[in-house]
């Protein structure tokens, strides 16, 4: 019940990145024959990626996964665009790896940040980001879809609104892909998109960020020409193979499939209603298919998680990038739920291998479960 924080390797995307553990084994930059072989193989992969997204392959830029793509992202155009302003806009429910970048650019490059509220279904309103544009904006990011409660966000009007303005729009649409219906990657209307591939059945440590022309981000890392000069590195040809490979056969055509998660998601959201206590967060409608995300009263994560797993329940509390945190869910904070329920957050994400016997087994759990913490969380210490 865990799947936004990570998902299997597909047999078959291993299958696709074997040849470049052994057989295809130079490196890109080499000029001699097992070099060049490693050039072309990479050079493949931009242009079946592109081709994937619909886009120029320039506009392609391989990661080592969706923190970096997001670092790269942000930080590179607000360096970039600096000279025209130092302005940024950013929604108050984004992950920890944009979240922290916008901080950083604020405490120690001299940036201003503008941090645009959510309503209380954690969703952001296109005027509350057009009313906190300015002459010397020239930064726009919000998330596709939350990663802990799941809510879509209306990314496509935003960034028309964007470009509109002349102002550069990312968006973090880690969560998206292979969960939502996925045409080509401008229907997110941004200039700047992270990929990554271990959310859909791909390889940890392999990433993507498209980058729109004429974007010319300076690189994070130095060292070398790679990546048109936009990140230093010898290229991960196994792990591309496993992200290019694992896109072409679970995004194009959802992995996470609307139907029956979307329908088990609801069966959960029921019963866990039910439970004294128990408050459900996230849009009711415009949210992931296969996420479910919920306070409970009078508990904690800690606990919580610890319950859940006793009982074979693999949950999150939020984000696994902030797994190891004490501090309340930011996403529900700003949402305007209170700090003690912020902190008594449980995260349900169902995938390709939730069957329907894992959903009644946790159906059934859940009340023991809560009704033991309940009363652990009651009785005086």
């Amino acid at each position: 019940m865990d799947y936004n924080a990570t998902t299997p390797l597909d047999s078959g995307v291993r299958l696709a990145m074997e040849p470049y553990f052994e057989r295809v084994w130079g490196n890109p930059s080499s000029v001699h024959s097992v070099g060049r072989a490693a050039r072309s193989a990479l050079d493949e992969f931009r242009y079946r990626l592109a081709a994937q997204w619909r886009c120029k392959p320039s506009e392609v830029v391989f990661t080592g996964g969706g923190t970096e793509s997001n670092n790269l992202a942000v930080l590179g155009a607000a360096r970039l665009r600096a000279e025209h302003g130092r302005h940024l806009v950013v929604s108050s429910v984004e992950h920890p790896a944009v979240r922290d970048t916008f901080r950083h650019l604020a405490h120690r490059e001299g940036f201003e940040l503008t941090i645009v509220p959510v309503d209380s279904h954690g969703r952001i309103s296109p005027e509350s980001i057009n009313q906190s544009l300015r002459p010397d904006t020239i930064l726009v990011s919000v998330m596709a879809a939350n990663n802990e409660v799941g809510t879509i966000q209306p990314v496509a009007e935003i960034g028309r609104m964007c470009r509109e303005r002349g102002i550069v729009f990312h968006t973090d649409a880690v969560q998206a892909f292979g969960k939502l219906p996925f045409v080509d990657i401008h229907q997110f209307e941004a200039d700047l998109v992270p990929v990554c591939a271990h959310k859909f059945h791909g390889p940890k440590g392999a990433g993507a960020l498209f980058v729109r022309s004429p974007l010319q981000l300076p690189p994070l890392q130095l060292g070398g020409g790679q990546e048109n000069e936009r990140r230093a590195g010898t290229e991960n040809l196994a792990a591309i193979a496993g992200l290019v490979e694992a896109f072409e056969r679970f995004v194009a055509t959802a992995v996470f499939e609307p139907e029956p998660l979307k329908r088990w998601t609801q069966q959960l959201g029921s019963a866990a209603a039910q439970i004294p206590g128990v408050t459900l967060r996230g849009h009711p409608t415009e949210r992931l298919p296969n996420t479910l995300a919920f306070s409970v009263k009078g508990a904690d994560s800690i606990a919580l998680m610890a319950a859940l797993d006793l009982d074979g329940i693999c949950a999150s509390s939020g984000s696994a990038c902030s797994a190891g945190s004490l501090e309340p869910s930011h996403v529900l904070k700003a949402m305007g739920v209170s700090a003690a329920e912020s902190n008594a957050l449980v995260r349900l994400s169902l995938g390709r291998e939730t069957t329907e016997v894992e959903v009644e087994t946790v159906i059934r759990q859940l009340p023991l479960i809560l009704s033991r913490l309940r009363s652990a969380f009651s009785r005086p210490h």
